[in-house]
């Protein structure tokens, strides 16, 4: 569990850093969608691999369209979202998308609390808003470039905008919490239940990089770097579907917070910039949140 946490962690980390990477003259050269299909593409392929490797004797249970017909609302409901980013910063602009993205981990928390019935207690409600407050630390100033002055970013976002945001955050909220419930309630193996999801991931985005009308070929822009993001990330999406199965949707919480740590080493590693104030305001919050919450009695 150890290894699998850190490289989750890293790789969450390692994701921005990678797509500055991946700019050409301070634009991305790629089309998102068009990665997003790649990535569900490759975990298909890595699901449907170990599902022949591992899994040689037949699920205990009668497997039917019904098992496989529960994932197609938790593809949708993360295509949707994937198409929301895309659209959604036309009504604001990236800074206030990463301070205010943040509001997924009480939205996520609250579904969790009301649809899995499980109660966290005051002290575990407190570790999850100082998480909250740690997000919203490092994405307002955590890092600025070398010279720079203050950290604080001109934010700007329009009602609109403001409607999607919280949008996007239910839905992502929504989409964990009941993947969580789907993986957790068939007593199937994981790399069967990928397959499913996956198929109907290929499916969906495959529709939204259609209906995104993306000039250029499928893969125009492509790098290295872009092929490294890819992997990572159908890796990572590996591993989170390990801890909702296993775990829950607040240790992957936790885990995308911790990652401001690896985001931050990697961004003055490769980026050059600067930690601030923010960042170490952030780890503070990050480390009393994850003393409350998993030091609860």
């Amino acid at each position: 569990w150890a290894l699998l946490l850190l490289l989750s962690v890293a790789i969450y980390g390692s994701h921005a850093p990678l797509l500055a990477l991946c700019k050409v003259d301070g634009a991305i050269p790629f089309s998102s969608t068009a990665v997003v299909v790649l990535v569900e593409l490759s975990k298909l392929a890595a699901s449907l691999l170990l599902l022949l490797a591992r899994e040689r004797r037949p699920p205990a249970v009668t497997v039917s369209w019904r098992h496989a017909a529960a994932f197609a609302l938790s593809a949708l409901l993360y295509a949707a979202n994937n198409n929301l980013v895309v659209h959604m910063q036309l009504f604001m602009d990236p800074s206030t998308f990463q301070v205010l993205s943040n509001m997924k981990i009480l939205s996520t928390a609250l579904l969790y609390s009301l649809l899995l019935r499980q109660r966290l207690g005051g002290r575990r409600w407190l570790g999850l808003l100082l998480l909250l407050a740690a997000g919203l630390g490092y994405s307002w100033g955590g890092l600025r470039a070398p010279g720079g002055g203050a950290p604080g970013t001109q934010l700007h976002i329009t009602l609109l905008g403001l409607l999607l945001l919280s949008l996007y955050c239910l839905i992502s909220g929504l989409a964990a919490v009941y993947t969580e419930a789907i993986l957790k309630a068939q007593a199937l193996p994981l790399s069967l239940q990928n397959l499913f999801l996956y198929s109907f991931g290929v499916l969906f985005n495959s529709l939204g990089y259609l209906w995104s009308g993306a000039e250029g070929g499928f893969l125009q822009g492509f790098s290295p770097w872009v092929l490294l993001v890819v992997a990572s990330q159908a890796l990572n999406g590996l591993l989170m579907s390990v801890v909702m199965k296993h775990s829950s949707n607040i240790t992957r919480l936790f885990i995308i917070s911790c990652s401001i740590l690896a985001n931050a080493l990697l961004s003055v590693a490769l980026l050059q910039l600067q930690l601030t104030l923010f960042f170490f305001l952030a780890v503070c919050c990050l480390a009393l949140a994850l003393h409350l919450y998993y030091g609860a009695s």
